[in-house]
């Protein structure tokens, strides 16, 4: 079984389940899964996690995303997207450099309301799938943070921007406020994922891309192993005698560790044992001197 992590360019047209199926039969594995859903028209970096990275999947879903969207301001749709039904259309004569300060008005943090057409759950069901149905329902402003807006070009009603975010900020809804502050209305024309965490689209691969990789026995070049994605934490090595209580999932005495020189603010450390094997994230708890398990990720023997 393949474990680690691929850094996938999801193209237009595939759902992120559909990423996941296809990945399935070109590594002939069942054990992958996704770290966050990207809409069908949306393209970008995609990490997709192989065997005990799985694990990994919801923890990567929280990392902060960076996107390049298209607002075209002065069109509403049932979607927030420029794949939906129209709504209502309007005149656009915001000026320019009043668009830049509303664009800019957003970053930090504020609440914003989720998009019908979206996999959020309310009661047990998929906001989508009400929609499909027919049915709106209100929804509760929910606590998104933008960290930071490039604007890269304005030819009006058209804007492209790139957004670094939190988890749970929909770019569609964004595109939807700014038009509304805009008093014109808008929806968004495009968006590209161009970051997630340390997972760049510079070096994301394609499933063609991947299946060729594949074919030249070469998969290891693009398979991330799963220490990496926890770089910024100390690394910690158990000594011989510390081994037993790290393969049985036990709590570790600090003592018996040899920890590496760097502080961290989260407490938190990648664990290795005598022979250089990742075998988890431990934390170390508050007043005492041990280490417990966070997340393990090696076979105990």
């Amino acid at each position: 079984m393949i474990n680690g992590i691929i850094n996938i360019k999801k193209e237009k047209g595939f759902t992120s389940h559909d990423v996941v199926a296809k990945m399935r039969g070109i590594l002939r594995q069942k054990k992958i899964g996704h770290t966050g859903t990207l809409d069908p028209d949306a393209t970008g970096v995609l990490p997709v996690c192989l065997g005990k990275a799985t694990k990994l999947c919801d923890v990567i879903a929280d990392w902060d995303k960076t996107y390049e969207t298209v607002l075209l301001l002065g069109k509403e749709t049932d979607t927030e997207d420029i794949s939906g039904t129209i709504l209502k259309e309007s005149e656009v004569t915001v000026k320019e450099e009043d668009i830049e300060d509303i664009i800019m008005s957003f970053i930090g943090d504020y609440q914003q309301v989720p998009p019908m057409y979206s996999a959020k759950k309310v009661k047990g069901k998929k906001l989508y799938e009400l929609a499909r149905e027919g049915v709106v329902i209100e929804r509760k402003p929910c606590p998104v943070h933008i960290s930071s807006i490039v604007i890269k070009e304005i030819s009006l009603p058209y804007i492209r921007f790139e957004v670094s975010c939190s988890k749970g900020t929909y770019i569609r809804s964004l595109c939807r406020d700014i038009g509304e502050r805009a008093g014109c209305g808008g929806c968004m024309a495009s968006l590209v994922r161009i970051r997630v965490s340390s997972f760049h689209i510079e070096d994301a691969i394609t499933l063609r891309e991947l299946e060729e990789i594949r074919d030249k026995d070469e998969l290891t070049i693009c398979i991330k192993p799963i220490d990496t994605v926890f770089s910024e934490y100390p690394s910690v090595t158990v000594t011989k005698k510390a081994e037993k209580l790290l393969y049985n999932g036990n709590k570790l005495p600090i003592a018996q560790c040899q920890m590496d020189s760097r502080k961290n603010a989260d407490r938190f450390y990648r664990v290795y044992d005598t022979e250089g094997h990742f075998i988890g994230i431990f934390q170390k708890e508050a007043q005492q001197e041990m280490l417990k398990p966070y997340k393990l990720f090696f076979d105990l023997p």
